[in-house]
């Protein structure tokens, strides 16, 4: 009996991870939209797909989810590109150029440190050292660090 609660239960445990995984991600894709988790959430529920037919093969399954949301990433790129440059489409990530923000963290010129933007904190460079405290500006975005001047110095 006990062999067969493992046996039984086994699948679902694991259908139910891909399930997780792949909600999640398309809960932060909502947050974000990169496309990228997207892709990573399809590719989670195609793993989860072959969990239901081949339980035992996690390898399988893997590599499966792994192929179809590298084939979605790559494929799809062109739509993406094409929908991003789209009118009327807003990225929420530029936004934040030109706003003003406050250094936390000094910078040092080749050195990361931080700013406050809103209520958002970000690792910032710069082209010049800036103390803690310093009013800046942003003036480019990364994807996770942003670049900034003084605030004085903006013309």
């Amino acid at each position: 009996m006990r062999i067969i609660r493992k046996v039984v239960g086994a699948p679902m445990v694991v259908w139910v991870f891909w399930l997780i995984a792949a909600g999640v991600l398309f809960v932060v894709e909502m947050m974000t939209l990169t496309f990228y988790l997207l892709w990573l959430s399809i590719g989670a529920l195609a793993g989860g797909l072959v969990s239901l037919f081949v339980p035992e093969s996690i390898l399988l399954q893997v590599v499966v989810g792994s192929l179809v949301a590298l084939g979605l990433t790559v494929f799809s790129k062109p739509l993406v590109s094409k929908f991003r440059s789209s009118r009327g489409f807003k990225d929420t990530g530029t936004e934040i150029v030109g706003r003003q923000g406050v250094v936390i963290e000094p910078i040092e010129q080749g050195r990361y440190g931080q700013v406050k933007v809103g209520g958002d904190t970000w690792s910032a460079s710069s082209d010049q050292s800036l103390s803690k405290d310093e009013v800046v500006r942003v003036v480019k975005r990364g994807t996770t660090i942003i670049e900034v001047e003084r605030w004085g110095d903006m013309n």
